[in-house]
């Protein structure tokens, strides 16, 4: 018997997330942390992962990444739901170390081969980058679930934040748009055969360029965009910056086969929810097509880096993500003095 995971999960990868609104009711009256001096990075600004000074030269860096399945194929939902993990570390600017599983599953539902299958693809890709997987933890739980908790060294002075943005700042962004809408069609067996493979070779993508791009002084924000879309997660660095961001919808660099799905109206309800979240904060022309605003809103699992940096480092920051095998990689805006926003041309 095949087993399609996806009928297991009633909702997949990123898209699984809390909407944003609702994660800021629950996390509004969450205590400080100010009497931990060493702790530089909390979830203040809803950045990637948490950093903590064990040195003048050294900082942890730590974050966990988990959901339920986005691809039927489990070898493949384990490389996702892994290089999705591993890429709040790169999207810090440090390098991973290690890592530890986290397992939940439908022990009396799903096969021991397929819950076999899932691990080895995290390991395969823990090995890719270089790193062991040195333990975890697992339960028996009514949905598939597999993510990871990852542990990157960085030095403190190379962190990149979500809120470091300056006026006049170039936006770039390392992957094309389109995952969600992608399982979305997978879900319903519309997804073709080419859409698949897009999907899968950017959700399994490691964003190492994050370790060289921390390094330049240029770049002074670095996040990755994931289960809150493009405009989600851009409009917490405009947040966190205290800046406004103008981008360009014919320069994102969206799938192909993402767009004609888009077009004939695939959609995750987790766009929809970001949208009814966050769309206060972001201005569209007038008459803009539903699709569009789907693709700006659509939760992206493993996605890519969003980087602000001076223009004149844009082509070298650019030459980063092409050498490191990010073709797609784009200019799609810059950031302004105003009150934070995202507006759309």
């Amino acid at each position: 018997m095949q087993i399609k995971l996806t009928e297991y999960a009633h909702g997949g990868g990123c898209g699984c997330k809390i909407a944003p609104g609702l994660l800021s009711k629950l996390l509004e009256d969450s205590g400080s942390n100010a009497m931990f001096p060493n702790l530089l990075v909390g979830y203040d600004h809803a950045d990637d992962a948490a950093v903590y000074r064990i040195s003048e030269s050294q900082a942890l860096v730590a974050t966990t990444d988990f959901f339920m399945p986005v691809v039927d194929d489990p070898f493949d939902f384990g490389r996702i739901a892994a290089t999705n993990a591993i890429s709040d570390i790169y999207a810090m600017g440090a390098t991973p170390i290690m890592a530890l599983a986290v397992v939940g599953m439908p022990i009396n539902k799903l096969p021991v081969e397929v819950i076999q299958q899932i691990l080895s693809g995290g390991e395969s890709v823990c090995r890719d980058a270089g790193i062991p997987i040195a333990g975890g933890h697992s339960i028996d739980s009514q949905e598939p679930i597999y993510g990871l908790v990852a542990i990157g060294l960085a030095h403190p002075d190379q962190i990149k934040r979500n809120n470091g943005a300056r006026a006049g700042d170039d936006i770039v962004l390392g992957k094309p748009l389109g995952v969600g809408i992608l399982s979305a069609a997978l879900k319903k067996d519309r997804l073709h055969a080419a859409g698949y493979t897009e999907m899968l070779d950017s959700t399994t993508r490691l964003n190492r360029p994050g370790i060289a791009l921390s390094a330049l002084p240029a770049v002074h924000a670095l996040t990755d965009v994931t289960g809150f879309g493009l405009l989600g997660h851009l409009l917490e660095i405009c947040r966190g910056s205290g800046l406004a961001a103008e981008i360009c919808f014919n320069d994102v660099p969206v799938f192909e086969s993402a767009r004609q799905y888009a077009e004939q109206g695939f959609v995750t309800g987790a766009s929809e929810r970001n949208w009814e979240s966050y769309g206060d904060g972001a201005r569209l022309p007038t008459r803009f097509p539903e699709w569009k605003k789907n693709l700006l809103t659509d939760p992206q699992t493993s996605g890519g880096l969003l980087v602000c940096c001076s223009p004149d480092a844009t082509q070298n920051i650019l030459e980063v993500f092409r050498e490191g095998g990010f073709g797609a990689a784009a200019r799609i805006g810059k950031l302004v003095e105003s009150d934070p926003l995202v507006e759309v041309s």
